[in-house]
This record gives structure tokens, sequence and C-alpha cells, in this order.
């Protein structure tokens, strides 16, 4: 028999209707979390090096193979070199160092000796090969005193001053460990090994480290005049990357200028907002903070960031406001690069009424994309900070909607490119510098890869000859760079 159901009261099922929604409505709280948590989750999981800052090595074996989509538009030139472009081959040269004369032994017909026979040339062909690894090549400098007629003195000769020594390395073989070191990223015991594989020298890993450590020393001015060269550029191109040094996280901060007469500056702190100071005119960069807080200066934004961004909304957001801006920034990228090859007396990238409909273009999409986000719901207040939180595209907007004029202004100025890639490449150095070797053990020694790496990447830009530039003396580094 089923016993029978309390009947409640008027004031009791009102407290139990109460109570029911009031855990109605805590589980619809917990439920928004829960399904805003697993849409970032999902759009983590959606970004990779096409549609991200993330490197290609982080896409990983899981990821699809993605990287060979660009963010520009198929043009409609052909792929491979254009015609007129001078390429670089292999080609016969004047200077021949060895010849090796190939004469027949006997007749083809007759089989007839040729010994004695006089010859003549039919043709050549060169072969171009690297000569063949040889020790140390010793210098004896010696001094030699001379006794003067007149007097009786004895005066001797001076050795050059960096023959400091009875024994010691050249400057050369120091140039060549610095170069592997800061050039090709090879750790102490790689290079060692490469050295007494290919040179059969035998140097401990203190005498590197001495060689590296005069090196920077040397290039110190040298660094300095490069950067203030770099602040007072008409563009400049900024970027920041982090690495380890001493066990402690650290800043590369890299400061470049684009052309045969680029310019390339690292500098390490343990800061990531200590930007360059007292620069001028335009810097190019992409939207971290502290780059607003310089003064002085006219900000451009990296649009290839933008792109990545865009695509990403496009791909796993599906916002349709985002494949509208993203179109219209590649076909702008497009419209600029021809305009820029016209006669430098025609001012502006683009005609003035390309410009001013492009502009109402771009205000037109952020509107529509700013009223497309207010329409949705909104996404659960932080629970750590309670503040209210904004989706992904719609932060971007804000960002493309306040900082407009930066983020167009390679449509005015045909000097500033469309993208900060001149910085992200000369940045890109340090991870590989980290695969290759990991971190740093001391500061020091990070300090003086960032002093020798703005040497080579600035001799690299400027074509110099690296082992003469890095075997060369202060004096004559700053003189080729006031000369260039």
């Amino acid at each position: 028999m089923t016993p029978p159901t309390p009947s409640l009261s008027v004031e009791g099922l009102l407290a139990l209707i109460g109570e029911l929604q009031a855990r109605n409505r805590l589980l619809e709280q917990q439920n928004a979390v829960l399904t805003a948590r697993v849409a970032e989750l999902e759009r983590r999981l959606g970004l990779d090096s096409s549609n991200s800052s993330k490197p290609p090595s982080s896409d990983g074996p899981g990821k699809p193979p993605r990287r060979t989509q660009s963010l520009r538009e198929r043009g409609q030139k052909k792929a491979g070199g254009q015609p007129g472009h001078a390429g670089k081959h292999l080609k016969r040269s004047d200077r021949i160092d060895h010849v090796i004369a190939h004469r027949p032994a006997r007749c083809e017909r007759c089989q007839a000796g040729l010994q004695e026979q006089p010859m003549q040339l039919v043709d050549s062909r060169q072969v171009f090969d690297l000569p063949a690894p040889a020790g140390l090549i010793v210098t004896d400098h010696q001094r030699y005193g001379c006794k003067c007629r007149g007097c009786g003195a004895v005066t001797t000769g001076s050795f050059p001053a960096a023959v400091s020594a009875p024994v010691q390395y050249g400057g050369r073989l120091a140039a060549v460990v610095s170069y592997l070191s800061a050039g090709q990223f090879l750790p102490e015991d790689r290079l060692r090994q490469v050295l007494a594989d290919l040179f059969g020298v035998r140097v401990s890993a203190g005498t590197i480290g001495q060689m590296i450590a005069r090196a920077a020393g040397r290039a110190q001015d040298f660094a300095a005049a490069v950067c203030e060269k770099i602040r007072q550029a008409p563009v400049k191109h900024l970027d920041e990357t982090g690495f380890w040094a001493g066990g402690k996280p650290q800043w590369l901060h890299v400061a470049g200028t684009a052309g045969s007469d680029g310019l390339v500056h690292y500098r390490v702190s343990p800061k990531r907002g200590d930007v360059l100071a007292q620069a001028a005119h335009i810097v190019v960069h992409d939207h971290w903070t502290s780059y607003f807080q310089m003064s002085g200066v006219t900000h451009a934004l990296c649009n290839a960031h933008h792109l990545r961004e865009l695509t990403a909304l496009v791909d796993i957001d599906d916002e349709p406001w985002a494949r509208r801006m993203r179109g219209l920034l590649r076909s702008l990228c497009h419209a600029v690069n021809p305009a820029r090859e016209r006669p430098a007396d025609q001012a502006g990238a683009l005609r003035p009424l390309r410009i001013r409909a492009a502009e109402r273009l771009y205000d037109h999409i952020v509107r529509d994309g700013i009223a497309w986000h207010e329409a949705l719901p909104a996404l659960p207040r932080d629970i750590k900070r309670g503040r209210i939180r904004r989706r992904t595209g719609h932060n971007l907007l804000l960002r493309l909607k306040l900082h407009k004029d930066a983020v167009l202004l390679f449509l005015h100025n045909p000097a500033v490119p469309f993208t900060n890639n001149e910085a992200e490449r000369d940045a890109r150095m340090m991870k590989l510098r980290q695969k290759i070797s990991g971190g740093f053990r001391t500061s020091q020694g990070a300090d003086n890869f960032a002093t020798l790496r703005t040497l080579i990447g600035t001799a690299r830009k400027r074509g110099w000859n690296l082992l003469e530039t890095l075997s060369s003396c202060p004096t004559q580094l700053i003189r080729n760079l006031s000369s260039a």
C-alpha cells in the first residue's frame, strides 16, 4: 500500500518553488560558464601557425598541414622567377687556381701512341670545390734589436698590439669561433668538435668563451652606433621574444630597418615592456601595449597579425565581418605593391579617392562587426576578476577601430610596409638558437650573443664579408657603418 503524500501548505509550496528557481538559476549560470569554457578550449585547439602567432613547430603531427596556405591571395603572375629577375647561378670564372690536362693516350682509329704529339685545346669544364682542410698556420713574430752607430743604444722592434702573449690564437680563428657560435648557434661542445674535425684544432671550452667575450667587447661601440642610427631612421621595426638566461626568463628586444643598407640591433632585458627609448619618426610593431607608451613616434601596426587573427575568426568562429575585413586588407596589400613602383615624385602609395573609399569601407565593416557582437548574448563575467568578458572578435574590432590610423598607415606612406615581417625575421633566430643550443648559462653570455648578433645581422643585411667583419677593429667597423 502506497504511503500518503504529505500535503504542503501554501507557504511551503512557495518556498519550494523559490528554492527550485534559485537552483535553476545557479545551474544556468554554471552551464553558461562551462559552455564558454568549452568554446574557448575548442578555439585554442583550432589555432595553429596559419591563423595565429604560434610558430610552425607548435602545430605538431596531429594538426593538418595548413602552413602551405598563404595569407595572401593568389596573384596573376606565375610561380617562380619573373621576367627580368637577376638570378644567381654557378657560372665560369676567370680566376683559375689549378689546371688538370686530360690528353688521350692512343689514337681512337689506329691505336697508335700519342704521347709525343702536340696538343690543342678542345674545350674545358670547371669544378668549384673547397680546399682540403689544413691545420693552423703558425706565424712566428720575431723582434730584433738594432744598435745605433752614433750613441751605441740598442733599440728593439715592437710586436703588434694584437700579439700580446708568447703563444696565442689569431684573429681569424677567433672570427670563425664567433661566427659558428653567434651566427650558426653551435654550442661549445659541438663547436669544439667542428674545429677538431675540419682543421685539427683542439680548443678548450674556456678559450672559446674568451674568444667570444673579446669579440663582443670589440663590437659594443658598433652596436651602440647601430642602435642610435635605428632610433633616427624614418621607419623602424620592433619586436621581442622570450628566452632563458641563468635560469631566469629574459626578453630579447629587436629593432631594425629594411633595405640594402638595413640595420638590426639586439638588446637583452629582464622586462618585456623595456622597449626602445628616445626613438623618432615611424615605428612598425604588433599591438603590444608597451609600444604605445613610446612618445614622439607615429605607430604602424603589423597587418600580418591581423590577417592571421581574421583567418581564425573565419575558420573557427565563422564571423561574417571577419571575412569581409580580411578580403579588404588583402586587396589593399595587392593594390599598394604595384603603386610603390611608381615614380618617387608621385605622392602617396594610392590615389586619394581610392584611399578614402577604402577607409569608408573599413569603417563600415567595423561598425557592422561591433553591432553583430553586441547583438550576441553576453558572456559570463570573469569569476576571478569579475570584469566583463568580450569575445576575441569583439576585442579585435575595438582595436581596429581605436588604431585605425596605425592599421592603414601603409596606404598613406609608401615607406611603411604592410607587415612587420622584417623584425619578426630578425627575432626568429633566437627561437632557432634555443632549439639548437637551449638557453644561456649566464646573463653576460646572453649580452655577448646579442652584441655579436647585432654585428652579424647588420653585416649580412649590407652584404659585408662576415669573417672580415668579425676580425676587424672597432674603429674600422664604425667607419664601415658610417660610409655605407
